[in-house]
Formats: structure tokens, sequence, C-alpha cells
């Protein structure tokens, strides 16, 4: 069994090897650069290490890890357009360098294409991943519209917001996990299970990134401190804040990033003051851990050898492992 660097080395090496047309220029061009601009890749490597848990051949599988893959940056290119967004991953973003026209034509063009690459899934197995792919894509879209009516609502419930995340961001990998595993010949059960269990580690991913937002170390994480508070946006800190504070505090919380007398360290400085005073990063540990400690359980009840599951313990730990 391959571990994920071995994997990912494997994804990268089918990605260089894909053509793709050259001609329209202006469509093609921007494509190659959104799925050359690196990345994790963490959806591929772990539809791959799904599949070889369950037995099956990577090599069968490479188009629909790719199909993910571009499938995700679809949705970043179409997302910087919506955030105003000129970088990605420390590039000019394709909207910046190309423009709002070329940036929706080719993120049209790169969902399309993800079900091109579909194609190449064997027959017998097609009917089942392509339902698990489109209603996957459509539950993605869902997400990111209910994130937008967020910025409008005065109040977003933290169950709310979890539904949300769960969409937008925990159902791509949950789903990439799960074609994996139809591709690697598991039972339906095993494939739920699997599914559950990438779902509840992008949950606690997506925790953490909002809790690292706030309380992270920007040389470890390369980007500023505090941008989520800056933009008055409705994290799990801000819900789970606005749910326990006071109506005074609930005022600091609603109103800090508006206020243009405050320096940016100083906004951010007090409203992570009613953050430590209703113990908010300890109470987003804990459901960080919780969510995480679910997944590697959900693991344990495979119907597989548990050496089969290392790699994929191994990835849930990698990708919670980030410094705080």
């Amino acid at each position: 069994m391959k571990n994920n660097n071995e994997m990912l080395a494997l994804f990268e090496n089918y990605l260089a090897q894909m053509q793709l047309p050259e001609e329209p220029q202006l469509l093609y061009q921007p494509i190659i650069y959104a799925m050359s601009a690196g990345g994790k890749r963490i959806r591929p490597t772990l539809l791959l290490l799904s599949c070889e848990a369950f037995g099956g051949d990577v090599r069968d599988a490479m188009s629909a890890a790719a199909a993910v893959e571009m499938f995700h940056n679809f949705t970043l290119l179409h997302d910087d357009i919506m955030d105003n967004a000129l970088v990605r991953r420390g590039k000019p973003s394709v909207y910046a360098e190309w423009g709002e026209n070329v940036a929706i034509l080719s993120g049209d063009a790169m969902m399309i294409y993800a079900y091109k690459l579909l194609r190449n899934v064997p027959d017998e197995k097609l009917p089942r991943i392509m339902d698990i792919f489109s209603e996957m894509a459509l539950q993605v879209c869902e997400g990111q519209q209910y994130d937008m009516d967020f910025e409008h609502l005065k109040k977003v419930a933290v169950a709310e917001y979890m539904n949300m995340i769960e969409l937008k961001t925990s159902v791509l990998l949950a789903g990439s996990a799960m074609i994996g595993a139809v591709m690697g010949g598991a039972s339906e059960e095993d494939c739920r299970k699997i599914y559950r269990y990438a779902l509840e580690l992008g949950l606690a991913f997506q925790l953490q990134d909002d809790l690292l937002d706030s309380y992270g170390a920007e040389k470890v994480l390369g980007k500023k401190i505090g941008g989520d508070i800056l933009e008055g946006k409705k994290t799990c800190l801000m819900l789970n804040a606005m749910s326990r504070a006071t109506e005074q505090d609930r005022e600091v919380l609603r109103h800090t990033h508006l206020d243009t007398s405050l320096s940016a360290e100083q906004k951010i400085a007090r409203v992570k003051e009613v953050y430590d005073r209703y113990d908010i990063p300890h109470i987003i540990n804990q459901q960080i851990t919780t969510r995480f400690e679910r997944a590697l359980t959900i693991l344990s009840t495979l119907d597989i050898p548990a050496e089969r599951t290392v790699y994929l313990k191994e990835f849930a730990q990698n990708l919670m492992g980030r410094e705080k």
C-alpha cells in the first residue's frame, strides 16, 4: 500500500500528463494556470487512499481523482469572483489575471471537463459514481449560497453555520472518499461509513481553520491573523460567542469591525478579548477534538483489516496536524 506522499506523487504525475486543448487560449490557459498552482490535493489523495484501502487499483481511479480536483478548482475560480479575491495560493487569482468574464467561462469549462474525466471510470461503476459526484457538486453550490445568505442575516444559529460548512467544505471531501470506496469495491455500508469519516474530518478541519484565523501563528500559516474578525465574518467563534455573550458584548462583536477609529490590531484585540471572556477557543477546540476522534472511530468499524486503514488515519492526522 502507498502512503500519503506516494499517493500524492502519483496523482501529480497523472495531472502533469493530462493534456488539455490549446485553443481557444483564453479558455484553457487559465485552467492550466489554476490546476498547476499547487494546493494540498487533499480530495484526490483521499479518494485514492480510500480506493486502495478497499483493495482497488488506484490507476483505475486516477481520472475520478482528477475530476474531483478539477471540480474543486472550478469552485475556487467562481468563489474568487464572488469574493472579489485578487490572490489565490499566493499568486494572482484567475479573476485578477484575466478578468471576470474569462474566470466565469473557464470555470464553467472546468466543471464540464470534470464530468468528461469521469467517462474513464469503469462502466459498471459509472452510474453510482455519477450519482455521488452530481449530488456532491449540487450540495457544494447549496453551501456557497447559504454562506452568501449569512452575510445579510443579522442572526445565524450555530447549527445553521455547521450545516453550511458541511455542504460547502466537508461534502466535497466526503464525496471524494466515497467515490474512492466505490472504485475499490467497498460494500454500501462501508461506503456510507467512509463518507461519514470524511465528513467529520472535514468539519473538524474547517473549525480548526476558523480558530487558526484568529489564534494561529502568522509565520506558520503564511498569512495575517484576524482576517475573519476584520471582515465581521460569521465564523464558529463569532456565533458561539454571540450565543453566550451579554448584550453589551454582542454589540462589540457586531460593530467592532466597522469602527473607523480603531486600527486593525485594535479591532482584532477587542473581539478576541470577548472570545477569551467566554472561553471560546477552548469550546471550539473541544468540538474539533470530538469530530476528529469520531472520524477515527468510524475507521475502526470498517469491514476491512485494521492495517488497511493505517494511511487513512495518517491522512486525518496530517490534515489536522497544523501548528496553532
